[in-house]
């Protein structure tokens, strides 16, 4: 870019330094967020450290195997169907799982002067910075691997690997765009748990499908979707692969073009998107503050005023109970929770091939909701803060909000487990299942509250485009991910124990598992409480720094 002549208060001229680009500019913003949210603490860069290593050996794994399935007769279909899921989840996936930061929401860049197509193109650059994409590029390198020979395909694949990781994040920031102020809304963000509740049925069909597939005898019966998702971009780029390899070169150019062709529709819609989103007023909140006062009661004299008790404990757990009825964030994660704890046992009872084991599904699901308590609460966590002052204090929140959850938690796991029995008509195993049940849901919570105190992270609610703020989504999965791990390994008693009555032929003292189990989870949630309170009252400027981070 030229450089802009100036001219001083002395009368001399002087050559201002040359304008950087917006793309630049952008990219620089992007690694300096990351840069800088890393420094806030070492626990967080150990976290991203572990999310790197964790991620750098999946895509090796997927690479090595893609490069292993070179030569067979279904690696084109494998290629391409696993090309089109991972367009898929990049399409939805990003509005409900933790990721996004401020360069990347463009509400935040309307009162800038800066013109669309720079913009998206900026932003773009930018969002290919990241873990994320790193692992799509090297997954569909593995995919273009697979199916690559000879000349003709290894120049294909060159075009189709870098068009592909490009088409995926394009597409998943132009729908984001697009959809950015419903999703800010109060009332479109509720309509984000239908999604949830799609995304979780979704699961469970491709989970079907799985199964028919490996009654059907074979990765023979993907040839008819084979068909269909090749000619779908950006799975099309994979196929031109594969078509240039056979030496059908019109075909690979069509398929190749098509995608090329779709990238660029992404952009005109991403840019239009953003024209609305910077020029048009926004009223899908328009008539919210009339109908506020009709709404701003109390209601600590209704149903929960007489059932909680008084005091802090009652007044923490209403805040809670509230939060999972009235935040938007809380409540989809809720509702996903609940519907995914349902969907799955019940869905392997129905196939016939399920185990009672598996309600305790629902147990790890309703268990997640305690982790990163103090996040839901956001920049009001400092009122919370001034009620903490001691360890006893601390314990006393984490109690109630535990006690809050139990609520809801406690009599869903029951429900499933009961559910799950009676469409296997397994009654006599009723009483380990709910033992184990509740076992892992202790453990769960257990892992919960430290994880709250020791891995907080902040829940921005300025954006419906992330649900972490920047440079923490490594800290977001290494919290969950690890008590997910680490609350099977605590229920390794209870587990153990009921391994060896079923080899040792002892069945009839199963039952024993629903008191040992009820006992066990109760003890469990007791000693999380006891680990997280003293580490919650020493570690609270730091909690009150993350979960206000945005």
């Amino acid at each position: 870019m030229n450089a802009f002549p100036t001219t001083t208060t002395t009368g001399t001229t002087a050559t201002a330094g040359p304008v950087p680009s917006l793309t630049s500019v952008f990219v620089r913003l992007k690694l300096s967020l990351l840069r800088n949210g890393l420094r806030q603490s070492s626990g967080r860069t150990a976290a991203y450290i572990v999310s790197i290593v964790l991620g750098a050996l999946f895509a090796a794994a997927l690479l090595l195997s893609f490069v292993l399935m070179r030569g067979s007769a279904d690696a084109d279909s494998i290629a391409i169907l696993i090309t089109g899921a991972l367009a898929l989840s990049w399409t939805v996936m990003p509005l409900f799982i933790p990721s996004g930061d401020e360069t990347l929401d463009p509400s935040r860049l309307v009162m800038l002067p800066l013109r669309p197509r720079p913009l998206v193109r900026a932003l773009l650059v930018a969002s290919l910075v990241g873990i994320g994409p790193v692992l799509t590029f090297v997954l569909v390198l593995g995919a273009a691997l697979s199916v690559a020979h000879g000349a003709a395909g290894t120049v294909v694949a060159v075009l189709a690997v870098p068009l592909v990781t490009v088409t995926c994040v394009a597409l998943s920031r132009a729908v984001a765009a697009a959809n950015v102020r419903l999703l800010t809304s109060r009332k479109g963000r509720d309509l984000a748990l239908l999604s949830g509740l799609i995304i979780a049925v979704g699961m469970q069909v491709v989970n079907f499908a799985a199964q028919r597939l490996g009654q059907a005898g074979g990765l023979e019966s993907l040839e008819p979707a084979t068909a269909v998702v090749g000619w779908l971009p950006p799975a099309a780029a994979i196929g031109a692969v594969d078509s240039a390899s056979q030496g059908d070169y019109v075909v690979a150019a069509v398929r190749l073009l098509l995608t090329a062709a779709t990238l660029a529709g992404l952009g005109y819609w991403w840019q239009r998107s953003l024209v609305r989103l910077m020029v048009e007023p926004d009223g899908s909140t328009i008539g919210a503050a009339s109908d506020a006062s009709v709404r701003a009661k109390s209601d600590r004299t209704g149903l929960l005023g007489r059932i909680l008790p008084d005091g802090r404990t009652g007044a923490v757990m209403e805040r809670s109970l509230r939060y999972l009825w009235r935040d938007p964030k809380t409540k989809a994660g809720a509702v996903t929770s609940l519907a995914l704890g349902l969907i799955v046992p019940l869905v392997n009872a129905l196939q016939g091939t399920g185990s009672i084991y598996w309600a305790c599904f629902a147990s790890g699901m309703l268990g997640m909701l305690m982790y990163n308590q103090f996040g839901q609460d956001t920049s009001a966590f400092w009122m919370v803060a001034q009620t903490i002052s001691t360890t006893a204090d601390a314990y006393a929140e984490l109690r109630a909000r535990t006690l809050a959850l139990l609520m809801v938690t406690l009599p869903y796991a029951v429900f499933v487990t009961v559910l799950t029995v009676a469409v296997l008509g397994e009654w006599s195993r009723l009483p380990d299942a709910v033992g184990l049940a509740l076992a892992l849901l202790g453990a769960m919570l257990a892992t919960g509250s430290v994880a709250s105190a020791t891995f907080p992270y902040s829940i921005p609610q300025d954006s419906g485009y992330k649900n972490v703020a920047p440079g923490q989504g490594a800290l977001a999965w290494i919290s969950i991910l690890g008590g997910m791990l680490t609350a099977p390994l605590l229920c390794a008693p209870l587990i153990g124990g009921t391994i060896y009555l079923h080899l040792s032929d002892q069945e009839s003292l199963l039952w024993l598992l629903l008191p040992a189990g009820t006992l066990y989870g109760a003890l469990l949630v007791w000693a999380g409480l006891k680990v997280a309170a003293p580490r919650t009252a020493r570690r609270l400027p730091e909690i009150l720094a993350a979960v206000s981070k945005g």
